[in-house]
């Protein structure tokens, strides 16, 4: 039985920090790695250490010194069309086939700070990115294709993705209104949310903390934004993988000038 490991990081600047995507590599040593928020253009992406590491094998949507999205992987790419879901045609998505399986890398806009999309172009910008991503995933559905869908939300849905539920019913990543369009996704899709699927609540998940927290092990105060979904025809296979082959790695979020971002891997038995 093969197991393939997927690994998905909004790494915040990959140039900034290739020496952390290079030590994360060392201890885990993922088959795919999917980026978000790389912040450069296609050309400017640090190729050569990731070839050094033995994978010769990317595709880069990026865009000047924001955004962006990277696969890099020790298989073979086969780029797919590029779906083009965002409403401000930002480098958001990217859409590939590696090993027979579909990888999608998603990097969903933060929204501001106030979530009234009357007053806040930021947040009806991602709720229309999301309403987009509904329709896409509804027609996507009927093709029953294998399909991992990795990156950050910027939305933890459950109550224990969150420090605090109630503190946090106002707070763009997890009002209701953003809640509620991400499980219309998920649902349209008839995707599994992989790690509520291994770990269900009330076990605490987070993968972000704010660089306000000075402290942020002491405080804790996190958000379970970054994930990994799949289709149904892949759920089985994830369910029968166990617990273990999920894992956040917090360890990276505690080096030096790191990502506000820990990576999250899936490993998938098939």
């Amino acid at each position: 039985m093969n197991t393939l490991t997927i690994a998905t990081w909004n790494i915040n600047s990959v140039r900034l920090r290739v020496r952390q995507a290079v030590t994360f590599i060392g201890k885990v040593n993922p088959d795919i790695l999917c980026l978000q928020e790389i912040k450069c253009l296609p050309d400017q992406f640090p190729r050569t250490d990731f070839e050094a590491l033995g994978y010769p094998h990317m595709h880069i949507v990026g865009q000047k010194g924001l955004h962006g999205v990277a696969i890099v992987s020790r298989l073979p790419v086969q780029v797919l069309d590029q779906d083009r879901l965002c409403p401000r045609a930002e480098a958001r998505f990217q859409r590939v086939l590696i090993g027979g399986m579909e990888i999608q890398n998603i990097y969903i806009p933060a929204g501001g700070d106030e979530p009234d999309p009357e007053v806040n172009p930021r947040f009806a910008h991602k709720l229309e990115f999301l309403a987009r991503l509904k329709t896409y995933a509804t027609r996507r559905a009927r093709e029953h294709t294998p399909i991992i869908l990795a990156g950050d939300f910027n939305i933890a849905p459950r109550e224990a993705d969150v420090w605090s539920h109630k503190q946090l019913l106002k707070v763009v990543s997890h009002t209701p209104a953003e809640v509620q369009a991400l499980d219309a996704w998920l649902e349209a899709g008839e995707f599994t949310d992989v790690a509520r699927a291994l770990i269900p609540e009330p076990e605490p998940l987070f993968t972000w903390w704010s660089y306000r927290n000075r402290n942020w092990k002491a405080s804790n105060r996190g958000r379970r934004l970054d994930h990994i979904w799949v289709s149904s025809a892949l759920k089985d296979a994830v369910l029968k993988s166990g617990r273990n082959a999920y894992a956040i790695w917090k360890e990276m979020r505690d080096r030096e000038k790191p990502s506000d971002h820990a990576p999250v891997t899936l490993q998938i038995r098939r």
